[in-house]
């Protein structure tokens, strides 16, 4: 059967510029897969998506006419609903035969499949393939109630005519094409009757446009209708006019910013404008953001990121005299940029400081009390922190950091008070950083105003001041803790206090720091800095250490370009009994323990050492060598008493690949021991005392990870 390219395109009132690369491609493929479904389609066909700011539209290269016939096995009902004690049709087996059009079929035709109860009557039949305007419109039907849409409008088309229709859809839409080569196929969608008509750019093109062919659909917007209808195209385009106007400059432009200009023009087009110099005393961050979320503009900056008077802008105007454009741009921007340079004047006129006590006006939580209660509890956990890392560390000037730890405790959240971060929420701590510097303040506690945000994401960059990243892990530390203790746990996707991102957070700086302290002696005492009864009286606690071991899985898959296996990763946390950042150092040494020919044998020996012990619970008495008879025992004790304190120490100095190396010497011993002693000896002293060696090979073996999970 013959094959022709098939067009749709619904042509609308400007949809929204964020959410309209999602919906040109969900409109496309749910068409697509809808007429595979129906049987239309080839699977491997290709398709083409298109998404303007006023159409949605998918061209598909192969399409059938009609779908091919298929015989069918339709089940009809259970045997015993089917047939009567004589085997004869029921009524509701006629009724069903009847619906299905083959009401004149012999019992003897039917099918049966299944036993007993589940015995079933079944019908061969002939499926009629959906010819192409049933199966489009079947596609369009299906695809309305797929499309991701947040919000719908309610409008009405033919006012006032007897073919007035009440529509919903994110925006209005005028007209629809469907064309199967250059026949209209007459299909109705959002009260429209597709035609093969559709409209250009909005003042570049003249009007009424009408598509021949399917084929023709992208060259006749292009040459004539001054549309770049393909998303990905259009964007790529506006990237390249960018990077050419921008010349030996750099361009700031964020993929989401990308994406919502494209969204915006049909036929983009880049210019360059300016704004004066004296706005470039205002902290670039202020400047970028003004024109990146007020304006839809790309700043450009120095090669050494120092930002220019100068910004791009995407015009969906071509014209060979842009002054006016241009003119109007720096017209609009100025006052914008006047207000951000305003709010940074006001804001300095005023310390953060003085602003502490206004943060008991703010309520960051009912139930955990204002920011001001907040800031004091990030003060006492930084001071504990701070300490312990002193101490791990051994800093001669514990008492000065720890002072400074609790002055930026006190200040990392005055910054939410001033004009600019009112504006702008995404330059908190960012304004921290300039205020505390025109205030006077420490370098380090300056740094920590923003260094305490970090990391905002995956793979963002760590704090690099010692004051950044105690205030880093105590602010994390303080709201996991107490949104976890308010009972507000992430529960499937949703995770509004985004408490996984401070979980992981937490691990990074603990492991890419190095630091010496026990994930959970942090949260012990970042629980004490709370005085909430609910939050102190919370049942799930231990919940909270699984939360956060879940994280580290995740963080734990990839180390220093090593991917590994689940098992591995579950054998170093069995046995977390360590810091954080061992675990990495653990994991590559299971690995290289792994690829040891000796590996399988002891792994599989400690998990039967495990099962032993465990259904030997009671205590046992020391070990007493003179009790050691069997030459295998003896061979293995003596090997215990030269390795034993070798391991030990090679697992102290975190030489832990040295230590599993030593472990895997005893290999062959610990194999005898098993081939030629009973433990569980009749004689209760032998087999306690043979139970309490076991114990202590385990203890050696099981320093670095739990070899019973490596074991197959």
């Amino acid at each position: 059967m013959n094959q022709a390219p098939l067009l749709v395109e619904l042509f609308t009132e400007e949809l929204p510029p964020k959410s309209l690369k999602l919906l040109g491609e969900q409109f496309s493929k749910k068409l697509f897969e809808r007429l595979i479904t129906n049987g239309l389609v080839k699977s491997g066909t290709s398709y083409r998506s298109f998404a303007t700011p006023r159409r949605l539209a998918v061209y598909i290269e192969a399409v059938l006419p009609k779908a091919a016939d298929q015989l069918v096995q339709e089940k009809l009902l259970p045997v015993s609903i089917g047939l009567d004690p004589q085997g004869n049709p029921t009524a509701p087996l006629l009724k069903k035969l009847q619906a299905l059009g083959m009401k004149d079929v012999p019992v003897e035709q039917l099918e049966r499949s299944g036993t007993g109860k589940n015995e079933v009557l079944s019908l061969q039949i002939q499926k009629i393939g959906l010819d192409l305007q049933s199966g489009l419109q079947d596609a369009l039907d299906f695809v309305i109630q797929q499309l991701p849409i947040a919000k719908t409008m309610h409008y009405q088309l033919n006012v006032g005519t007897p073919e007035e229709v009440n529509v919903q859809f994110v925006r209005p839409a005028h007209s629809l094409i469907a064309l199967y080569d250059a026949l209209i196929i007459p299909v109705h969608f959002l009260g429209l009757t597709a035609g093969n008509t559709t409209q250009g750019h909005r003042f570049l093109s003249p009007g009424m446009i009408t598509i021949d062919h399917a084929k023709n659909y992208e060259t006749i917007l292009l040459t004539q209708g001054k549309v770049l209808a393909n998303f990905d195209d259009r964007l790529q385009s506006i990237d390249r006019q960018l990077q050419m106007a921008a010349g030996a400059y750099q361009v700031l432009k964020p993929q989401s910013l990308l994406e919502e200009v494209t969204a915006l023009v049909e036929w983009p087009v880049v210019y360059t404008c300016h704004f004066e110099e004296a706005f470039l005393e205002v902290p670039q961050e202020c400047l970028i953001l003004t024109m990146q979320t007020n304006q839809k503009y790309f700043a450009l900056t120095r090669p050494d990121g120092q930002l220019m008077n100068q910004f791009c802008i995407v015009s969906n105007i071509e014209t060979t005299s842009p002054a006016a454009i241009i003119a109007g741009n720096e017209r609009v921007i100025r006052p914008r940029l006047s207000d951000a340079r305003f709010f940074f004047t006001q804001d300095r006129k005023r310390r953060l400081s003085d602003r502490i006590p206004d943060l008991s006006k703010v309520v960051y939580h009912n139930l955990l009390g204002t920011q001001l209660d907040r800031s004091n509890r990030i003060a006492q956990i930084a001071e504990q922190i701070s300490n312990a890392i002193s101490k791990s560390k051994n800093e001669s000037n514990a008492a000065q950091v720890s002072a400074l730890c609790e002055r930026a405790a006190l200040l990392i959240k005055t910054d939410l008070l001033t004009d600019m971060v009112g504006e702008f929420p995404e330059l908190q701590g960012i304004m921290g950083g300039y205020y505390a510097k025109h205030d006077g303040e420490n370098p380090e506690v300056i740094a920590a105003c923003s260094e305490h945000y970090l990391p905002r994401f995956s793979g963002d960059t760590l704090p690099k001041t010692r004051v950044g990243l105690t205030l880093a892990l105590a602010d994390k530390l303080e709201t996991l803790v107490g949104i976890w203790g308010i009972g507000l746990q992430p529960t499937g996707e949703k995770d509004p206090f985004a408490l996984r991102r401070h979980a992981l957070g937490i691990i990074r700086l603990l492991i890419e720091n190095q630091l010496a302290i026990s994930i959970q002696d942090l949260l012990d005492m970042t629980r004490q800095a709370f005085t909430s009864e609910k939050v102190l009286s919370c049942p799930n606690w231990h919940l909270l250490t699984q939360f956060i071991n879940d994280r580290l899985r995740s963080y734990l898959k990839e180390q220093n370009n090593v991917i590994f296996k689940p098992e591995e990763i579950e054998a170093v946390l069995s046995q977390q009994n360590g810091f954080l950042y061992q675990l990495p150092l653990k994991l590559l040494a299971v690995r290289t323990f792994g690829e040891l020919p000796q590996a399988a044998s002891l792994a599989n020996a400690n998990k039967r050492i495990s099962n032993i012990l465990k259904k030997n619970v009671a205590a046992l008495p020391p070990l007493n060598h003179k009790l050691l008879h069997q030459k295998a025992e003896q061979e293995l004790f003596q090997s215990m008493q030269t390795l034993a304190p070798q391991i030990a120490s090679a697992h102290q100095t975190e030489n832990f690949k040295g230590s599993l190396i030593l472990l895997a010497s005893m290999s062959d011993l610990v194999s005898n021991f098993f081939e030629e002693v009973m433990v569980m000896d009749p004689n209760l002293e032998l087999q306690q005392n043979r139970l309490a060696l076991l114990k202590d090979l385990h203890q050696s073996m099981s320093m670095v990870a739990d070899l019973s999970q490596l074991a197959q």
